[in-house]
């Protein structure tokens, strides 16, 4: 099969919470596919710091700093970048946050930061996006779930139901979009070595316990997450629609 389907050169690229992470990751693995990128985050000295990078790698790169939990803000963001700088081909909705309570102690004003965070950004920055993408009848976009999205572990609830909620509404997405030729997936990583999971990674008994639970016994690496994304964001997937592709080292297939 030609590797000219999963070709990104033209393409523009926004990735939400990219200055580090999973979004830094597959920030430059789009660009090393050929896209240009647009970062996004709200501190914009560590955005100017991921930029640098990227640029250093050879990729063509724009920072883009705003709130994805700010409606108002988001639609002003996206809807001047494609007025002054060009579209938005490409989204990947990958801003997130974690909170670890056991549910009956889980603060009120942690499980509306959650839910802002992990879903109401979806919502904000998908329908900015979307708008542009619908008038061109092409668009990409790539919701980033989670493991979570099918499973539970203790102290993690109110993050659980924000990721089953991601996939739903990616599904919503794809119902409604599909018709003007956008492909609405989510992108549903495991357990990862990343900033987010760093108090898991430093725990001795959870990496055990997660070596041996996970059929590739062993924490992903982000680069390993890129190759799933190329595909969503490519004409690869051009049937593909209101789907949920897990990379997780076999983790959802085994009891």
């Amino acid at each position: 099969m030609s590797t000219s389907l999963f070709d990104l050169t033209g393409k523009r690229a926004l990735i939400t919470g990219s200055s580090q992470g999973i979004g830094f990751a597959l920030a430059k693995g789009l660009a090393a596919a050929g896209a240009a990128i647009v970062l996004n985050g709200r501190d914009v000295g560590k955005l100017e710091q991921a930029a640098v990078k990227l640029r250093e790698a050879g990729g063509s790169v724009d920072g883009l700093p705003f709130d994805v939990t700010d409606h108002a803000a988001v639609k002003a963001a996206v809807d001047g970048f494609e007025t002054t700088t060009g579209s938005i081909d490409i989204l990947v909705n990958n801003a997130g946050m974690q909170h670890r309570t056991a549910l009956e102690d889980f603060p009120a004003d942690a499980f509306e930061r959650l839910l802002q965070t992990n879903i109401a950004s979806v919502f904000h920055v998908g329908q900015a996006c979307a708008k542009h993408m619908i008038k061109r009848k092409a668009g990409k976009i790539v919701n980033i779930a989670s493991v979570q999205t099918a499973l539970a572990r203790p102290g993690i609830a109110p993050y659980t139901a924000t990721k089953g909620a991601v996939a739903n509404l990616t599904k919503g997405m794809a119902t409604d979009w599909a018709q003007y030729g956008l492909n609405c997936n989510a992108l549903a990583p495991g357990y990862f070595d990343t900033p987010l999971n760093a108090a898991l990674v430093a725990d001795p008994e959870f990496s055990t316990w997660l070596a041996k639970r996970t059929p590739a016994g062993r924490w992903g690496n982000v680069e390993e997450l890129v190759g799933a994304c190329i595909f969503l964001s490519s004409a690869a997937s051009t049937f593909v629609n209101g789907h949920c592709l897990y990379v997780d080292g076999g983790i959802t297939a085994s009891l």
